[in-house]
């Protein structure tokens, strides 16, 4: 009895897609919202009176790359973004397409973004970014702002405002702006 054994080594050199390395996520979500709340002071287990809702962020779909080294999470649909004042009035923030960086607490919107705020001023801009650990949203991007309630036209690249709308800084601007002059 003779025993004979073959062997090849694989010499295709992989290109193109068939050479890249896939990362797939951790989970996906349809039909996806998350609350975040924030306390106004320590509580107990049960005690769920003190806290208030923050921000609400829902989408049609999410990507959860938590596995990754650099976590983040991805909204491929788009998203909706409800965030509260001080006072409790709701803005929003809507855009295409949205990534949410775990480690950065920032979040990164694409794709027609525009932020209504609670007195129906609009901020529109091709992309936008909203840092959750100092309630800071900014764009670098053009934008076009507008308020209905004196008629300001904005238009401009680079703004930067707190998530009250209290705080706000437009770098390169043009526009109409009115201005009422008071009465002597």
């Amino acid at each position: 009895m003779a025993l004979s054994f073959w062997s090849c080594e694989d010499q295709y050199e992989r290109v193109g897609e068939e050479a890249g390395t896939f990362v797939f996520p951790q989970s996906v979500s349809e039909g996806f919202t998350l609350t975040y709340t924030e306390a106004g002071k320590e509580m107990t287990n049960q005690d769920t009176t003190l806290t208030r809702a923050v921000v609400k962020l829902s989408a049609a779909r999410n990507e959860n790359y938590e596995n990754m080294r650099f976590r983040y999470q991805v909204f491929p649909e788009g998203m909706r973004l409800e965030f509260y004042d001080d006072e409790g009035q709701m803005n929003i923030i809507e855009a295409d397409f949205a990534m949410v960086y775990t480690d950065t607490n920032l979040i990164e919107l694409k794709g027609n973004v525009v932020l209504t705020s609670h007195d129906g001023k609009k901020l529109e801009a091709p992309q936008m970014y909203y840092d959750r650990a100092n309630n800071w949203i900014f764009t670098e991007s053009s934008f076009r702002y507008t308020n209905p309630e004196d008629g300001t036209i904005m238009m401009g690249k680079g703004m930067d405002f707190d998530r009250n709308f209290t705080k706000v800084q437009a770098q390169r601007t043009d526009g109409v702006i009115v201005i009422k002059e008071e009465e002597s």
